[in-house]
């Protein structure tokens, strides 16, 4: 089979398990031959497509009857949208004043795998940045929001992460681990995180982290905007309006701290 069939196969399968999952979120308990007929396949393709999803806990089987229904794997899945969700729902009124108090653009990102990701950015009528940063993955070691991942994340993620070469995106690019790791030792102290010019020439960032009800960190809200009007020695100022909006949204969420 040539690489395209196998990409054909391969998303197949990932349609078809869909389609299964689908059909048991309306019906309940079903067989595999029940399910077979649904997809129009064999029932040995069915009762694969069963036991792969079963073993990822995302389908349970019945020990007695061995019919299949939805599996509590599918809730852990929709808790980590709902919290997303929720954080989008808290934040997106703090960030418009924040936009507006600062006249900067203001984002919410959450930590996905080894990047943040923004989910949320606000742009204020006075800003000069006028890029949507929605979705994008940035760098951790280089914006705001990621030294705030990279402080409260597990240490051996942590370790691993800064184990490997950091691209340098300007001069003031912070690539050495160990003056990293200095510098957001820093967050601790001050409760907020910065960059001077990090990842893009003229660009600066100031960042708070966001807390969810049990005390971890689920985000993060940063204020950006040009050197000229956002120079260093603004940094503390700034940064005590981002914790303030960081603690707001927090509380939101259920978070007591």
């Amino acid at each position: 089979m040539d690489a395209l069939n196998r990409k054909s196969g391969s998303v197949q399968s990932v349609d078809r398990a869909i389609t299964v999952l689908e059909f048991l979120a309306r019906n309940g308990w079903s067989g595999v031959t029940e399910v077979a007929n649904e997809l129009g396949i064999h029932k040995s393709t069915a009762y694969r497509l069963l036991t792969t999803l079963r073993d990822r806990g995302l389908v349970e089987q019945d020990a007695a009857t061995e019919k299949y229904r939805l599996g509590f794997g599918l809730v852990l899945l929709a808790q980590s949208v709902t919290a997303g969700l929720d954080i989008l729902r808290c934040a997106r009124p703090v960030c418009e004043r924040l936009s507006e108090r600062t006249g900067e653009t203001v984002t919410v990102a959450v930590l996905e795998d080894d990047d943040a990701v923004v989910i949320h950015q606000q742009i204020s009528d006075a800003s000069a940045l006028s890029v949507d940063w929605t979705g994008r993955a940035t760098p951790l070691h280089a914006t705001a929001a990621g030294k705030i991942f990279l402080l409260h994340m597990p240490e051996e993620q942590r370790r691993r992460l800064l184990s490997e070469p950091l691209p340098r995106y300007t001069q003031n690019t912070i690539v050495e681990p160990g003056r990293l790791l200095e510098h957001i030792q820093e967050i601790r102290e001050t409760g907020y995180a910065y960059t001077i010019e990090e990842l893009e020439d003229g660009l600066n960032a100031v960042g708070a982290p966001i807390y969810a009800s049990g005390g971890a960190v689920a985000g993060a809200v940063t204020v950006s905007g040009p050197a000229f009007r956002m120079p260093p020695e603004s940094v503390p100022k700034v940064g005590r309006l981002v914790k303030e909006a960081a603690a707001e949204i927090s509380r939101c969420l259920g978070f007591k701290g």
